[in-house]
């Protein structure tokens, strides 16, 4: 699995706890501050390391961490292109596409596709997604809650 780890919420959590529920070993790949910038956000993501002392520290809490492998992503394939022992790749519903085209490279590799396990979208208290970005505005927290009443008021 990969991404950015940004603001890191509740989604994140509950793709990482299926990760480590399906798989022996996780690589988990977290996006390198140059392949977060060739993105053009729409808001600036916490450095690489920041981002990366949080996922650590998650994977310690979970007692989960010996069994994870964290590679730095420059590309939004990753080791998951040339690597013949990763079976699976855990993702989000929004993300699906991305491993249409890693199976695709795959294949033409000569390498056995990825089963794909898909974990569903997390929703704030509001019934729309967490994002990293919402949590950057303001809109909600880290566990989904909505924060200002300016947006409930926008969004009526």
């Amino acid at each position: 699995m990969g991404g950015t780890f940004d603001a890191f919420h509740k989604g994140h959590k509950i793709l990482l706890k299926k990760a480590f529920k399906v798989g022996d070993k996780v690589i988990i790949g977290i996006t390198s501050d140059e392949f977060v910038a060739s993105q053009n956000k729409s808001h600036p993501a916490d450095a690489y390391q920041d981002r990366k002392k949080e996922l650590v520290d998650f994977l310690r809490e979970l007692c989960v961490f010996e069994r994870s492998k964290i590679v730095t992503l420059n590309d939004p394939w990753g080791p998951t292109v040339t690597d013949p022992i990763i079976e699976a790749l855990v993702a989000s519903e929004e993300t699906k596409n991305t491993v249409k085209e890693i199976n695709n490279i795959r294949i033409k590799s000569g390498l056995n596709p990825l089963d794909l396990i898909t974990v569903q979208m997390v929703f704030a208290d509001d019934c729309k997604r967490i994002s990293s970005t919402r949590i950057r505005v303001g809109e909600i927290d880290r566990e989904g809650h909505v924060l200002t009443d300016n947006y409930k008021k926008k969004e009526s």
